[in-house]
């Protein structure tokens, strides 16, 4: 499984997660590592989710962009996808990049764990506290 991480994210957060999950034959990216998407850094939302959707592995999204949900075209194309996504919690703006990289790290496992569970399309938000839950947004 991939891990993509769109322009709302800071790519350190991709490169701190594939060092953690490589070791497990899983890989996380960022937008900007990705040179096959038709506008590059560039592409916008609908861009690469149909790249995602379009590429022979399996891939989930970070976002650091909850009105990923709110852009009605953007939203279509997210219930059509079959994705997994995870949006980080609003609070994730004021923490300091190496915390937000070390949350992830340790959500991983739930991560992966809803990933396998529930048939995607599904959508959830990542939240900033280690002990708090993913939380289930609406599609």
């Amino acid at each position: 499984m991939n891990v993509f991480f769109d322009n709302c994210t800071a790519p350190l957060l991709a490169t701190t997660l594939d060092g953690y999950i490589s070791h497990l034959g899983h890989r996380a990216f960022h937008i900007k590592d990705i040179s096959k998407l038709p506008k590059g850094r560039d592409s916008d939302d609908e861009e690469w989710i149909a790249y995602l959707v379009d590429d022979q592995v399996t891939w989930i999204f970070v976002t650091g962009d909850g009105r990923v949900l709110k852009n009605p075209a953007t939203r279509a194309a997210l219930r059509s996808s079959g994705l997994h996504g995870f949006v980080l919690a609003p609070a994730y703006q004021k923490t300091p990049l190496n915390q937000l990289a070390s949350t992830l790290v340790w959500k991983w496992p739930e991560l992966e764990k809803i990933t396998n569970l529930l048939a995607a399309p599904t959508i959830h938000e990542i939240p900033v506290g280690r002990g708090s839950k993913l939380r289930s947004l609406p599609l």
